[in-house]
């Protein structure tokens, strides 16, 4: 196949990708939206975790929560559970990798804060064991996965939102997936600033 026509079949396929989410992930972006703004506007924080590319996805979703999405506002308390890489690389030596985030959210997370847990086979020991550590410390978890969502959607409890990539394609997902970090900043924002409706 001529190299011009894979680059359009790649925009080809994430077009219809996204358009095939939209209507299926609206109200889970919807609900883990308004979820995140009940906990910043109660005190909370939104702490982020994942490996690889959702370890960039959740350092761009926490940039935008800090510094600002598309209109200026004053920052919003969001942490990344994948940059201090003291921590990381201590509690990987001298624990288990699976614990990175797990130990950050037992020491930072409070009840009423969020886990954004992003894995895109939905299968990561490390955002696994993350996610048990926020319930225990009574925090909400959203979650980013594909395909059926994997064990990180068997972890999840009552309260929690699963935001479900529809495609089986790991780059699809991850597609997917940024867009979907998109829609959270800019419905964080329109209802924090009164431009909703």
């Amino acid at each position: 196949m001529p190299l011009h026509d894979r680059i359009l079949g790649h925009f080809q396929a994430s077009a219809q990708t996204l358009l095939d989410a939209a209507e299926a992930l609206a109200p889970s972006i919807e609900q883990a939206a308004r979820l995140m703004v009940h906990s910043l506007t109660q005190g909370g924080k939104i702490m982020a975790c994942g490996n690889g590319g959702a370890a960039a996805d959740a350092q761009r979703f926490v940039a935008q929560m800090v510094h600002r999405f598309e209109q200026e506002r004053p920052g919003l308390a969001a942490i990344a559970l994948t940059t201090d890489s003291s921590t990381l690389t201590s509690i990987a030596n001298d624990t288990a990798y699976d614990q990175v985030f797990a130990r950050q959210v037992k020491v930072l997370g409070q009840p009423g804060d969020i886990l954004l847990a992003i894995s895109t086979s939905g299968h990561s020991p490390s955002v696994l064991q993350a996610v048990v550590a926020a319930h225990a410390r009574n925090v909400h978890v959203i979650a980013l996965s594909g395909r059926s969502g994997g064990k990180l959607a068997e972890h999840l409890i009552e309260d929690d939102v699963l935001i479900c990539a529809p495609a089986e394609s790991a780059v699809r997902i991850q597609e997917v997936h940024l867009l979907t970090i998109h829609c959270l900043c800019d419905a964080v924002d329109s209802v924090l600033l009164g431009v909703e409706e």
